[in-house]
C-alpha cells in the first residue's frame, strides 16, 4: 500500500488542488524554489530570503517540506495542495551544515508574522531542531495570538522516542502530528504523549519522497516528513469549504479522527472520512 492509499489521500487530492484562499504558513528552513516549486510560493521578509548552500541540512529540509505541500502535480514527487499559496518563513539558518539552529524567540516572531501575512493555517515541522525543554512565554503568548487570528497550527511531535510533550504541542489548540510507519503502526523514534493522545494525529513518516533543492529527490523519516500530510489534508478540506471558521474546521477534523479509549498514540491519518466527517457536519448545519 503506498502512503497516499494509508491514508485516504488520493480521493481528496482528485477533489481539488486547493485554492490561494487557504494559505499555509511554512516556517522552517530556508528553500530553493525550482520549477516543480513555482506555485503560489511567497518569501516573507522576515525570514532568510533563499538557501546559501543547497547541501545544508535547513535548505535541504525547507525544500523538502515544501515539496509534499507545494511541488506540481505532474513532478516526480506530487505535491498535496500546490494551489494553496505557502508562506515561506524560514527560521532555520546554514551556519553548522548539518546542525541548523534557531530559538523559540524567533520561531514565535515568525508565527506573529506568518498570521499577519495571512496564513491560515501553519506547519512546524522542525521543532526538534529548538531547544524546548521548558515553557517559554514569548511561544505561548506567540500561540495565543494564532488562535485569536483563527489560524490552526500543525506541529510535529518530535523525534526523540519518548513519551511527553513540547511547548508547541501542549498548547490546546496546537494538533500534534507523530509519525508512522508504511504500514500504519506507531514509529520507534516518534514522541507521544497527552497532547498527541487526546488531539493529535498520526501520519506517514517512513522513508517518504519529496523534492530536494535540485529537483533531486529525497528520501526523510520522521514525525517533519509526517507533519504536512495533516497540513495538507486541512487545506484542501478548508479549500472546498473557504467559508468555515479555522474553530469549526479544526473540531470537525479532530472529531473524524476522535479515538474510542484513551491512549497516548493518536489516531491515524484518515483524510477521506475527515472530509466526509467536515462535510457532513456543516452541509447539515451542526456547526
Amino acid at each position: 500500500m503506498n502512503t497516499l492509499e494509508l491514508v485516504k489521500l488520493g480521493r481528496l487530492m482528485e477533489l481539488t488542488e486547493g485554492t490561494p484562499a487557504i494559505s499555509i504558513g511554512l516556517i522552517d528552513g530556508p528553500v530553493a524554489l525550482h520549477r516543480d516549486l513555482s506555485g503560489a510560493q511567497r518569501i516573507l521578509a522576515g525570514g532568510i530570503e533563499v538557501c546559501k548552500d543547497v547541501q545544508s541540512r535547513a535548505c535541504s529540509h525547507g525544500t523538502f517540506i515544501t515539496g509534499i505541500l507545494s511541488a506540481s502535480r505532474g513532478s516526480a514527487a506530487p505535491g498535496l495542495c500546490p494551489a494553496c499559496e505557502l508562506l515561506i518563513r524560514p527560521i532555520f539558518n546554514e551556519t553548522d551544515r548539518d546542525r541548523p539552529e534557531s530559538t523559540p524567540e524567533e520561531l514565535a516572531v515568525a508565527m506573529r508574522e506568518t498570521v499577519d501575512a495571512g496564513a491560515r493555517i501553519i506547519n512546524i515541522s522542525a521543532s526538534h531542531w529548538l531547544p524546548l525543554s521548558q515553557e517559554h512565554n514569548a511561544l505561548k503568548y506567540a500561540l495565543d495570538y494564532v488562535l485569536s487570528r483563527g489560524t490552526i497550527v500543525v506541529a510535529a511531535t518530535g523525534n526523540q522516542g519518548i513519551i511527553g510533550s513540547s511547548p508547541i504541542t501542549r498548547h490546546p489548540w496546537v494538533i500534534p502530528v507523530a509519525a508512522c510507519n508504511s504500514e500504519g503502526q506507531p514509529m520507534s523514534q516518534s514522541n507521544f504523549g497527552r497532547s498527541s493522545g487526546r488531539r493529535g494525529i498520526s501520519a506517514p513518516g517512513e522513508k517518504i519522497t519529496s523534492l530536494g533543492p535540485n529537483r533531486e529527490l529525497l528520501t526523510f523519516t520522521g514525525t517533519s516528513a509526517a507533519t504536512p500530510f495533516v497540513t495538507g489534508t486541512i487545506a484542501l478540506i478548508w479549500s472546498l469549504f473557504p467559508s468555515t471558521s479555522a474553530a469549526d474546521i479544526r473540531r470537525c477534523f479532530i472529531e473524524a479522527h476522535r479515538h474510542k479509549f484513551t491512549t497516548v498514540v493518536p489516531p491515524l491519518l484518515d483524510a477521506w472520512a475527515a472530509y466526509q466527517g467536515v462535510k457532513n457536519i456543516l452541509e447539515g448545519g451542526n456547526v
